[in-house]
């Protein structure tokens, strides 16, 4: 082969390397802004919620809940009821909002009491359907009621939330144990956390009736925590209501959005004990959430997801509304600013989708932690929580990012470095200085004069 073509193969592998080092400095200067630019918001709307609702209310339409049912038995209701209550919050934190959210929630829960929506369920439990579809049911029921002024409230709307949260209590009230059945002979108590925040939803928005319910529930509570963490335990016998199954992230990242609207106080003890136990930082990257509680692993399931050194990313995602729920701002905006780097988001004009749009389900559980924000008042006076995670977190994610950014130019820079350093010094154009000649010029090269 002839000098020039051996050039020309040369010389496009260094514009293809020289293409594919831009894309990745490209990549983690992007990186580096996802990383400190704000990811949450205490008022208003969190960056891009609006181009994540728009994204997933078309995946809907698509058929995203039908697929979310293959993943797991409620894939299908948990992708309506959180792009529902994500609705609600939009409208809540957003007053221009209110008539479209309002009607999209409508049309969310229209879909949980759909055919597909209670298909997974059973009819033959108390309440029907079990604890968890009549739970979250009800609480977006009257986050529905919510977003309507008090005087100009739909009736019917009104009747079927008193009548739904009246057989919720009465199916409290008549059992034994604290937590219901979600299906026949299994409990869960996150599932009835929900079911108990939505009947003190009730007295805030009704004339109050559930207030003895509640302090029965509670007392029963305290008296089965998981003696390993003291919280509230990941599954219970559903007979008498005992620990069946240590806490675990994807339960307590939950229950964590939902206690603080039924007895706060209690609620910021169990979050504190929470936060002890299951936040950790991976190759000491950023905040994460564990599945199981430190100093014990256990294996995934289809809530969790595969774990990666113990953290379950569902969990993780789900304690960012935790965190914001219970004030916890420093925690929150680490975790949705951790999201925004290792989520891999999709934007456009329109719209915004992690993941690269390839599961919609996990869109929305984000959204719905983006906008966690209370539905029940809090009267009491609660401290202020100390930081979780220290002010400096991002420092160990900055400097590997601009490390991935500036390592593809290293063998460049070595290169021509080197050259540099190797090069011979290059003679002065200038003689060397002597005595002048006659008339005080110097000699020109050869010996002769100019």
């Amino acid at each position: 082969m002839t000098r020039a073509g051996t050039l020309v193969p040369m010389i496009v592998l260094r514009r293809v390397v020289g293409a594919a080092a831009a894309l990745l400095s490209l990549a983690a200067l992007v990186g580096v802004v996802r990383l400190v630019a704000p990811a949450t918001a205490a008022g208003g709307e969190p960056p891009g919620v609006a181009r994540q609702l728009t994204f997933l209310r078309v995946a809907l339409d698509d058929g995203a809940g039908e697929e979310a049912q293959t993943l797991f038995p409620e894939g299908y209701f948990f992708a309506h009821v959180l792009y529902g209550l994500t609705r609600v919050e939009s409208g809540m934190r957003e007053p221009a909002r209110r008539e479209e959210s309002l009607r999209e929630a409508r049309w969310a829960l229209a879909r949980l009491e759909s055919p597909a929506g209670v298909a997974p369920f059973s009819p033959h439990l108390t309440p029907p359907y079990g604890v968890f579809h009549a739970g979250w049911t009800n609480w977006l029921r009257g986050g529905v009621l919510a977003l309507q002024p008090a005087d100009r409230r739909d009736p019917a709307e009104v009747r079927r939330f008193a009548e739904n949260s009246a057989a919720l209590g009465a199916a409290f009230d008549a059992s034994g144990t604290p937590y219901l059945a979600a299906y026949p002979g299994q409990a869960w108590p996150v599932d009835s956390t929900v079911a108990v925040a939505s009947l003190r939803l009730h007295d805030t928005l009704l004339p109050p009736r559930f207030r003895g319910t509640v302090d029965r529930w509670l007392d029963g509570v305290r008296q089965r925590l998981d003696p390993r963490t003291g919280l509230l335990p990941h599954r219970v016998d559903p007979v008498t209501g005992a620990p069946a199954e240590v806490a675990r992230g994807t339960s307590q990242s939950v229950i964590h959005r939902f206690l603080p609207e039924i007895e706060p106080t209690f609620a910021r003890q169990q979050y504190r004990s929470f936060r002890d136990r299951f936040l950790a930082t991976p190759l000491g990257l950023g905040p994460a959430v564990r599945e199981y509680p430190i100093g014990l692993d256990g294996p995934g399931d289809v809530d969790s997801g595969p774990l990666l050194l113990g953290v379950s990313l569902s969990a993780t995602v789900v304690t960012l509304g935790a965190a914001q729920r219970h004030g916890d701002h420093r925690l929150a905006s680490a975790l949705a600013n951790y999201g925004e780097v290792a989520g891999l988001p999709v934007s456009t004009p329109g719209t915004k989708r992690y993941a690269l749009g390839l599961m919609p389900i996990g869109d929305a559980f984000l959204a719905w932690a983006k906008t966690a924000r209370p539905w029940v008042p809090d009267t009491t006076s609660q401290p202020s929580l100390p930081a979780a995670v220290p002010f400096w977190w991002r420092l160990p994610l900055l400097i590997l990012l601009v490390a991935v950014g500036v390592v593809p130019w290293l063998p460049a820079l070595v290169v021509r470095w080197r050259r540099r350093a190797g090069r011979p010094a290059q003679p002065s154009r200038r003689p060397p200085a002597g005595p002048p000649t006659a008339g005080g010029h110097l000699p020109a090269p050869g010996g002769r004069l100019p």
